[in-house]
């Protein structure tokens, strides 16, 4: 199975050597929170490149900042200071071509799971039945068929999030965010999320960035993997993942994988946290 050499990449977000063009940049980004004891400061100057079509991981510490930085590149929020730029523009508010999955599936107890899938269709007011077709494909992807006329309350956690996946790109985004969406899940079935993800990943070749707290989750996911310090959040580290795709769960036994995996873990063990 071919292999890409691991490799330590600065915290100032410099990039392997690839032919794939950058279409997430953050430039010098923070955040501060203000609050009415004070300010709190969440993230320091960040700069970061992900490329098209590329899965990136970014793991850290309880409280870094990780979620905020999903939020900045959503345009959830706006930041304080830096930028960041989708396709060489900067955000400003939510943009067309990003879908967001959290960690609860969030999806409507009264709509069924098509219609939840169906959801941003209809709030940007897109071409249904262009939109639908699309929908059901996402669904047979995903294993749900069979299931489209079924309620929230009828599914599996693992269901219920496959449904938010689904909804998260049926309108065609470039760039899938996923803020821990797999952390409720119980071990088994949080494993076959995993592998369900890499599955949707390769055959929509969406960018994807997940925050997530488990390692083992990060590198078994992720062309790359982003190590965040203890709040406020920088840039401590970013890996390149030497395992080829598509991977198996025994890739966890690779001693690439357990090498790569400590190496990251080192980072916490010098910032006094735990995975």
């Amino acid at each position: 199975m071919a292999q890409t050499r691991l490799k330590l990449v600065s915290g100032d977000g410099a990039e392997a050597t690839s032919p794939r063009r950058r279409l997430i940049e953050v430039d010098r980004l923070t955040k501060t929170y203000r609050t009415r004891d004070g300010d709190v400061p969440s993230l320091k100057p960040i700069d970061l490149a992900i490329r098209e079509g590329e899965f990136v991981a970014v793991v850290g510490p309880s409280g870094c900042g990780k979620s905020t930085l999903l939020k900045l590149m959503a345009g959830l929020i706006p930041p304080t200071s830096g930028e960041i730029r989708i396709d060489g523009k900067p955000v400003k508010e939510p943009p067309d071509d990003v879908g967001i999955v959290f960690q609860s599936p969030v999806l409507l107890a009264w709509r069924t799971v098509i219609r939840n899938v169906m959801m941003p269709v209809e709030v940007r007011r897109l071409d249904r039945e262009t939109h639908l077709a699309r929908a059901r494909k996402l669904i047979a992807t995903a294993g749900l068929e069979g299931f489209e006329n079924k309620y929230p309350w009828q599914l599996s956690g693992g269901m219920q999030q496959r449904t938010a996946i689904c909804r998260a790109l049926v309108h065609d985004p470039k760039i899938v965010l996923m803020d821990e969406p797999f952390g409720a899940l119980d071990a088994m079935t949080r494993e076959r999320m995993n592998l369900e993800l890499q599955r949707i990943h390769h055959e929509t070749q969406k960018t994807i960035t997940l925050i997530t707290h488990s390692i083992p989750e990060a590198v078994f996911l992720a062309d790359r993997v982003v190590v965040m310090t203890e709040r406020p959040g920088s840039i401590a580290a970013i890996y390149d993942v030497p395992l080829g795709r598509p991977r198996s769960l025994e890739m966890m036994g690779d001693p690439a994988f357990i090498a790569l995996s400590q190496k990251i873990r080192e980072h916490f063990y010098a910032q006094g946290h735990l995975d």
